[in-house]
């Protein structure tokens, strides 16, 4: 068993060893074995980054947009050369699997490639003559210390959903990183500091639910960004509102998949249980309610059939579909909802519960669950399970099947698998859900479209990544200038509200 690694914190460039008396254990779910410990940051370490924040913004806000653009690029070369390491500590600490942690970093560097264009994005608009001789324009500044609190599922992508469009804007930024599976998301800052990143522009403070509120309360961040659930994220939200930040909240979610009996169904079925499954379920987009219309629940019994042939293993297993679930808390709680969709009437037709690794029997599997006979009044319909469950329901048309999801209070992201482009273009019209697929079963968008949830999965008017990113980490500036030319004569006193 190898030594545990202590986890710094990262303050104006360089590790800050923490002073603090609380300390947790990072765990690899597959194994239990402690990799790693992590601080919980104590007050004055969190007023420390916030200070080396405030401090380096004097300096970073004026920045040029080119010298922030190249260390954007060099910092999208850097996490590609550096994909497998990031991938195999994202493994180690969350527990999926290697291809699916290459594919989550693939992801959060498609917003490292965005911020590449900040030399387009971050432009005002001007108006020459808006009145005679009077222009006006817009300017995009920065808004000072941003910070960042992010989940554990997407310990890589999530942090590249806030820090890398902030600090392209202009800001400085304070990341909290998930306690739970820390380690890969420095490994990130250091290469944003490799790539020419300035010492206090990003930094990193380790911690819980306090020292996410200290980010909350703190009167020199002007702006916060959250990803996680919605217990948390509502409360995230109202207290830093109330302290008077802008705030995005993106929280929980209830995604449902729709198959249509014209659809493709191979392509469907391995689509859909990739979107449940995947991950072990752990995703806020993932599709863990799939809706059949008309004939197409004729298709269930195939459906628990490719269920019980994917494998579960642990995530350094490169054929394993799906890995454990990232702690014994995790496991308990998914095996409790099991057991209350069985008490509540549901018909439990593939049960995960009790499943074993053989050479990872401390490990915290659940294999794929499937239940059909769901019915809205259950709760693991109500719930976001957060594990490899899913809920089938039948109704007979796709009116049916709209009306159904538009009741269910979240508005993260659907799916629909069809061949009709009428069905398609129906569902993604009447559709009350944010994010819409069309045969894609996950369909967070590429990096330059905003991440657009909606509803109860969503707080605050912009979402991260997109043209919204840059509205939300930047404050317009409106300038109405008129220059005199040297000598001329002035008309009188003007006492109206007209710009003579």
């Amino acid at each position: 068993m190898s030594t545990p690694t202590t986890l710094h914190h990262f303050i104006g460039g360089k590790l800050h060893p923490s002073t603090s008396t609380q300390w947790r254990d990072v765990t690899n779910p597959a194994t239990q074995e402690v990799v790693a410990r992590v601080p919980f940051a104590t007050p004055e370490e969190v007023n420390l980054a916030v200070a080396n924040a405030q401090a380096a913004f004097q300096t970073w806000r004026s920045t040029s947009l080119g010298a922030r653009m190249r260390i954007m690029l060099k910092l999208q070369h850097l996490i590609r050369e550096n994909t497998a390491e990031l991938a195999q500590l994202i493994t180690r600490e969350h527990g999926k699997t290697l291809p699916d942690a290459e594919g989550e970093v693939a992801r959060g560097l498609e917003v490292v490639e965005h911020a590449c264009s900040i030399t387009t994005l971050q432009l005002g608009e001007i108006a020459e003559n808006a009145a005679t001789g009077v222009d006006v324009y817009n300017l995009l500044q920065p808004l000072g210390v941003g910070a960042g609190i992010t989940a554990f599922n997407f310990p890589v992508m999530l942090p590249c959903f806030m820090f890398p469009m902030a600090i392209a804007c202009g800001n400085t930024f304070v990341l909290k990183p998930s306690e739970q599976d820390p380690s890969s998301t420095m490994r990130l800052v250091e290469l944003a500091h490799e790539a020419g990143v300035p010492p206090g522009v990003l930094n990193v403070i380790h911690g819980g639910p306090e020292v996410a509120d200290m980010l909350c309360d703190h009167p020199d961040i002007k702006a916060l960004s959250f990803i996680g659930s919605t217990h948390v994220g509502t409360h995230i939200y109202r207290r830093a509102s109330e302290a008077g930040k802008r705030v995005q909240s993106m929280m929980g979610a209830k995604n449902h998949c729709v198959v249509m009996p014209d659809a493709p169904k191979e392509h469907a079925l391995n689509n859909l249980l990739g979107s449940a499954f995947g991950a072990a379920g752990q995703r806020c987009m993932a599709n863990s309610v799939a809706v059949f219309v008309g004939a197409a629940r004729d298709w269930l019994p195939e459906l628990v059939e490719k269920s019980k042939a994917m494998k579960v293993g642990p995530g350094t297993d490169r054929s394993a579909d799906l890995g454990p679930l990232v702690n014994p808390r995790a496991k308990e709680r998914v095996v409790g909802l099991i057991d209350s969709g069985v008490a509540q009437g549901a018909r439990l037709l593939l049960d995960g519960r009790g499943c074993v690794v053989p050479g990872y029997e401390k490990g915290n599997f659940v294999g794929p669950t499937v239940f059909a006979d769901v019915t809205d009044a259950m709760d693991i319909y109500q719930q976001e399970i957060f594990g490899p469950v899913l809920n089938v329901v039948c109704v007979d048309t796709l009116e049916d099947a709209i009306a159904f999801i538009n009741r269910n209070p979240n508005g993260n992201g659907t799916s629909i698998f069809t061949s009709s482009g009428w069905a398609a273009r129906k569902y993604q019209h009447d559709i009350n859900v944010g994010q819409v697929g069309i045969n894609v079963p996950i369909p967070v968008p590429v990096a330059y479209f905003s991440f657009t949830g909606s509803r109860a999965s969503k707080l605050g008017d912009l979402g991260p990544n997109g043209k919204q990113a840059v509205q939300f980490w930047t404050q317009t500036k409106t300038v109405t200038a008129r220059w005199y030319e040297e000598g001329s004569r002035a008309d009188g006193v003007n006492t109206t509200i007209t710009m003579k």
